[in-house]
């Protein structure tokens, strides 16, 4: 039996969006101020984004932080799913329980402490920071949410299936590429949108990791914050919003035809 919301309740529910969706939509709504004061209103333009195809170190920041997400996504979903399989379908092997710590350990690590950390190592193997010192401390981060979502799909996961393409002469590897693969890819592309979402939204490991010629858009954002900001963050702020909203609803539009019938 379905329960209807009480006055109290969808005031609360509203209360609640407004909280989470407000400042953004106030982002959005003064990218398109004519006025070079953010918070003042001066009416309807576009003159902000035409301004910021000119502001050439946003761009670079933007491009940056946008490499760096893909190569970090890509990577730390290659690397926790492989955690995953391993966790679920190898039982109790020996230093389990340590290579399980060492997997979900930046779940409850503070950035801080693990930036602190990756800078030292950087500095003690005398590696040059930059931007694949950034993909690296991203992915670390990031792996282990992939590995979560990815286990949790092999936890539930009907192994009869396997063991029936097996039956039918398929080997490992054809059975993982035919029969396992397709059916954790929703879970695959869930950990890799998470940890695409992470590394765009970083700014403490950035910052410890970053060197020069790599910084990452939150980075570049801050340091005008410190100076105040400029209409041409909101501008970019938006166009960053509707990138994700778009993968978002190109994510849900195909959930949606591949669903079983």
């Amino acid at each position: 039996m379905t329960r209807r919301l009480g006055p109290w309740g969808v005031t609360a529910l509203l209360f609640g969006f407004a909280f989470l969706y407000a400042p953004i939509a106030l982002v959005v709504l003064y990218s398109f101020n004519a006025s070079r004061l953010v918070s003042v209103w001066g009416g309807f333009s576009t003159r902000w984004y035409a301004s910021l195809w000119h502001n050439q170190q946003l761009l670079d920041s933007a491009w940056t932080s946008l490499l760096v997400a893909l190569t970090s996504a890509s990577l730390a979903t290659l690397l926790g799913a492989s955690a995953a399989l391993a966790l679920a379908r190898y039982g109790r092997f020996r230093g389990r329980g340590v290579f399980a710590a060492m997997v979900y350990a930046p779940l409850v690590m503070p950035e801080v402490v693990m930036g602190l950390a990756l800078l030292l190592l950087f500095v003690a193997l005398d590696v040059e920071r930059g931007f694949w010192t950034i993909v690296a401390a991203h992915a670390t981060l990031s792996l282990c949410f992939v590995a979560v979502v990815v286990h949790a799909r092999l936890a539930t996961f009907d192994r009869s299936l396997e063991e029936a393409a097996m039956d039918l002469g398929a080997g490992p590897l054809a059975t993982f590429v035919h029969v396992t693969l397709p059916l954790i890819a929703p879970s695959l592309a869930a950990g890799f949108l998470l940890a695409f979402t992470i590394s765009l939204d970083d700014f403490v490991l950035a910052s410890f990791t970053s060197g020069p010629g790599s910084t990452t858009l939150p980075m570049r954002i801050y340091s005008q914050v410190r100076l105040g900001v400029t209409p041409e963050v909101n501008a970019i702020s938006t166009l960053l919003i509707g990138l994700v909203g778009a993968a978002l609803l190109a994510g849900a539009l195909v959930a949606r035809i591949n669903r079983p019938r």
